[in-house]
């Protein structure tokens, strides 16, 4: 053995036990090693193996066995055992490949640089067996998780993963049995006030899953009832591939799982609430079918945004789909919900940026109280593109007296509803209202 071999193998005792002292110092999951011994003992007995075991491989470039990967793998499996949380267990595998690369290089320097033949072997080793190590580890911690969580935790998880760009969607994706895309578009449903407990959330969302195999996740709001669904379909502008649905048998199960809640009936229409049916039918994006479900089955009002990215930029799709989904009207439940995009409230999430102007906005819905029904007139009016009839028949209204509401729309706002300026004013007004901004 070289002298740069020499020096790692004296020191790996030392740098075992720095290891374990900076998962205590670093980790705040991993504190708990300065009270449990035992733990501590297990977890110090792997760091030295390992850098023994690198020591006997490395001069002669050797591989991990089996053996080996399966002893990787059981420490792996015991962290999540234990409840490890994935952000923990990537901090344990950062922390633990930039202590091994210290190591080379302090030895390097003890040895005046050292033979540059053994550092190149010793790196070479390093880079495809850590790798392979790393794997283990990784596919060890999912198979404590298969036995540990529920399906349907498992695909939050999954789902929050490729969110986060973590390299461990690749195995959730195994264990859940849902493929992983090159493309997703990132649904948000957006609830303010969601019925169900706990237990009937997560069965309801189970069901979903089965049906739709897409990665979901719910994030309860804080410190209130509601929150949002969060949905990754597979598809979008660069794949055109979208999965099948089979939206019937999802509905009726989910309904049943909310049957029991005293409070489930929709909520009637009011004013700046549209009509039942008073959205024109379209082409539906992908997903539609899971929210169309999600939502009819909460029987509450509900806003959705939606937008696509790579699987690489899923962060910043799931950010623009928040966004939009804050900025859409919030709507009952129907067979004709559908998802909002950019294009259909860039206007609106431009205004929620300048103060003044959603103040003045907000101005003219105000002049719009005095009624009747303006905000939920204007609203069926702009959904059908300004066509009196299919207004008028969507309202249950005579087209006259949808005549008379817009004129009282201009007489008290002075603005023409069928004008350029009105649309481009009262659409906004309307929206704006719809999404709860003001409230």
């Amino acid at each position: 053995m070289g002298s740069l071999f020499a020096e790692l193998a004296r020191q790996a005792s030392a740098n075992a036990r720095r290891e374990v002292e900076t998962y205590v110092r670093e980790i705040p999951e991993l504190g708990s090693l300065d009270v449990n011994s035992r733990a501590r003992d297990e977890t110090l007995e792997y760091a030295v193996w390992f850098r023994r075991r690198t020591l006997e491989l490395a001069p002669d470039n050797g591989v991990l066995t089996d053996a080996d990967l399966g002893y990787i793998a059981s420490m792996g499996e015991a962290r999540a055992g234990a409840g490890m949380s994935l952000d923990s267990r990537q901090r344990v595998l950062r922390v633990h490949t930039e202590l091994m690369l210290r190591e080379i290089n302090e030895a390097t320097e003890a040895q005046r640089g050292g033979d540059v033949d053994e550092l190149m072997r010793v790196m070479s080793w390093f880079a495809p067996q850590g790798e392979r190590g790393i794997g283990a580890y990784r596919q060890g911690f999912v198979t404590a998780m298969r036995r540990r969580l529920p399906y349907v935790e498992q695909v939050a998880l999954l789902a929050r993963s490729l969110l986060a760009g973590d390299p461990i969607a690749a195995e959730l994706a195994l264990l859940t049995g849902l493929e992983p895309a090159e493309y997703y578009e990132v649904t948000v449903i957006l609830v303010p006030d969601c019925p169900l407990d706990d237990r009937d959330l997560e069965s309801g969302i189970e069901t979903l899953v089965r049906s739709h195999r897409v990665p979901v996740t719910w994030r309860p709001e804080r410190g209130g009832r509601g929150g949002e669904l969060i949905a990754l379909v597979p598809g979008g502008a660069r794949s055109g591939q979208v999965p099948t649905a089979t939206a019937t048998a999802t509905a009726t199960t989910v309904a049943s799982a909310t049957a029991a809640v005293p409070d489930l009936p929709a909520a009637p229409c009011a004013a700046g609430s549209e009509p039942a049916g008073s959205e024109p039918a379209g082409s539906e994006p992908a997903g539609s079918g899971l929210l169309r479900d999600f939502a009819q089955a909460l029987g509450r009002h509900c806003a959705v945004g939606t937008a696509g990215a790579p699987a690489s930029e899923l962060a910043g799709a799931l950010d623009r789909a928040r966004r939009i989904s804050r900025a859409a009207p919030l709507r009952r439940t129907s067979g004709r919900l559908r998802a909002h995009t950019l294009t259909d409230v860039f206007v609106e999430l431009a205004v929620a940026e300048v103060p003044f102007v959603d103040d003045w906005l907000r101005s003219v819905a105000r002049s719009l109280e005095a009624g009747p029904d303006l905000l939920l007139t204007l609203d069926a009016y702009y959904l059908h593109d300004m066509n009196r009839g299919a207004t008028a028949e969507a309202l249950t209204i005579h087209p006259r007296t949808l005549d008379y509401r817009l004129r009282r729309a201009r007489e008290l706002t002075d603005i023409d509803p069928g004008s350029t300026r009105g649309v481009r004013i009262l659409s906004s007004v309307v929206t704006r209202s719809l999404s709860g901004a003001w409230r």
